[in-house]
């Protein structure tokens, strides 16, 4: 680091400051409020190092200041002062805290040094054939079902996912509840709700329509929760729970299963094998909506956090596990929407929910900046259009997702055909050019995102073309000058891939490294692909 960052102004020569930057997780969420990462650069020269650390719980900290002339950059993960975690040291004993990973670019910016970050992420990741298909994932929840899912309203979802392209239908929360007062505190047997898919078959019903379609069913879960008034919460002992001073936690109705007991990693074995094994289900998204606070102290001594940290890495391994019986089998991190998006199980999960945001305008931040923490093909970005929207908004929405994972939701059957016609268009387009999302590294040639930037753009690189994804959103002008110094002074043809009836115009001006795109209405965005026309110049 000394090295890599600017010197200290030499004004005082004999102490140290005591202010600094510092940022904390806390609790069962990695990156509630804060993702796990961070960066520094110096804007004069581009240097830059980033970071990331790779822990599935709140246990985690860094911080950036100045000592001995220098900056400095120290990661951790859980502490006593910040986390209440304390583990006494036998003599001879060892003890590893959480991994973490440093990128560095001499002069490339964030840009370069998150292109490093990528590639480490795809190197030391549990390997996936999910990471080279990249196929296209219906969804019934986002601005569609929204967790109250039956027979009746999924058969048309299917037909219209299928129509679409989708090559996976996931029946998203609700498929378990009953008519005895909500879903919410009665979880954790996971068992389908006959009234929501009457008749002999039952779920099979709908399992089966997805199959015969061509599609892979999938089932939401939510694995560490059991609700108070499931039977599962009297059935398991009370050692398999999250417990603090001898008693049972509960939070918002619900107790969070410690997963270094037998008795709950069976339970959870025992579910995923009859989903799996039984069932058919081929996806499975995890999600996590509580967070039970300091986490458990189980065993005598033990503190909260120390307790959190053993369960988490519990956790990790019965994800190996569930993929050591299941290699086929696809995870999803959901997590209440993006709450713990971390490396530790994006190692291991295939996909990675983005957010629970439900306003098309507000996603394109979100769409652009996932791949600062995600690898683009494990980026799972909602695209939900919807009866009331413009075309412009459908293109939009489905925008959004192109340089990522699909995860296609919206009332798609009450569509008209225009709006239809530009999902069927949206798919097919990404189809076309998944096979380079594996290996292309992203840049930002209008910076990193703000929230409520108008322009906004992501470009995804690849040895052989760079593809761009440009949203403009309301209130500024109609045009944006973006730069992409890897083909300065490179001639390139710049052609607009989605959607196809875009009034964008787009001048390409090598010398400069310089696109100058106009987008005449507001709320846009299209899909450019710039491919060099002397390939050798690359």
């Amino acid at each position: 680091m000394r090295l890599t960052t600017p010197a200290h102004s030499g004004r005082v020569s004999r102490a140290n400051g005591r202010a600094g930057f510092a940022l904390n997780g806390q609790g069962t969420w990695s990156s509630c409020g804060r993702l796990p990462l961070g960066g520094l650069t110096d804007r004069r020269t581009g240097r830059t190092w980033v970071w990331q650390i790779e822990h599935n719980g709140g246990g985690w900290r860094w911080e950036c200041g100045e000592r001995d002339k220098a900056a400095y950059a120290a990661l951790f993960g859980p502490t006593d002062t910040h986390h209440g975690w304390r583990h006494p040291l036998e003599p001879g004993a060892v003890f590893g805290t959480v991994p973490a990973a440093l990128s560095f670019s001499d002069d490339g910016g964030p840009d370069e040094a998150f292109a490093a970050l990528t590639r480490y992420r795809r190197a030391q990741r549990r390997p996936h054939a999910d990471h080279q298909r990249l196929p296209v994932i219906f969804n019934d929840y986002m601005n569609c079902l929204m967790g109250d899912p039956t027979t009746e309203e999924l058969l048309p979802h299917i037909d219209a996912a299928a129509d679409a392209g989708a090559e996976y239908f996931v029946i998203d929360a609700g498929w378990y509840d009953g008519d005895d007062g909500g879903w919410w505190d009665s979880v954790g047997a996971w068992q389908p709700a006959a009234s929501r898919f009457p008749g002999t078959r039952g779920i099979h019903e709908v399992l089966d329509r997805i199959r015969e379609r061509g599609m892979v069913p999938g089932l939401w879960l939510e694995p560490e929760v059991i609700g108070v008034r499931s039977p599962m919460a009297k059935s398991l002992p009370d050692e398999a729970f999250f417990r603090r001073y001898g008693i049972r936690v509960t939070e918002a109705g619900r107790h969070h299963l410690d997963l270094r007991h037998p008795a709950a990693r069976a339970h959870l074995d025992e579910v995923v094998d009859r989903l799996v094994d039984e069932w058919g289900v081929g996806y499975l998204k995890l999600d996590h909506n509580i967070d039970p606070g300091s986490g458990t102290s189980a065993h005598p001594g033990e503190t909260p956090g120390a307790g959190l940290l053993g369960h988490n890495r519990a956790h990790l391994d019965w994800l190996d596990g569930v993929l050591d019986r299941y290699p086929h089998l696809v995870l999803e991190n959901c997590s209440s929407g993006g709450m713990r998006w971390d490396d530790a199980l994006l190692s291991r999960m295939q996909l990675q929910s983005t957010s629970d945001q439900q306003n098309l305008h507000l996603y394109a931040p979100i769409a652009a900046s996932a791949p600062t923490a995600v690898t683009p093909e494990q980026g799972a970005v909602w695209a939900y259009p919807q009866p009331e929207d413009t075309l412009d908004e459908v293109a939009f929405t489905m925008a959004n997702a192109l340089l990522g994972r699909i995860h296609l939701s919206g009332r798609i059957p009450e569509l008209e055909p225009e709006a239809r016609a530009l999902v069927h268009e949206a798919v097919a387009t990404y189809k076309a050019i998944r096979a380079d999302l594996p290996g292309a590294v992203p840049s930002w040639p209008l910076g990193l995102p703000g929230w409520d930037d108008p322009w906004i753009a992501l470009a995804l690189r690849t040895p052989a073309t760079t593809y761009l994804t440009v949203w403009r959103r309301p209130g500024t002008d109609i045009t944006a000058t973006l730069r992409l110094p890897h083909l300065r002074d490179t001639a390139a043809r710049v052609d607009l891939l989605y959607p196809s009836a875009s009034r964008a115009v787009p001048a390409w001006t090598p010398d400069t490294a310089e696109l100058s795109l106009t987008l005449p209405t507001a709320p846009s965005a299209v899909l450019l692909r710039i491919t060099a026309t002397d390939p050798g110049a690359l």
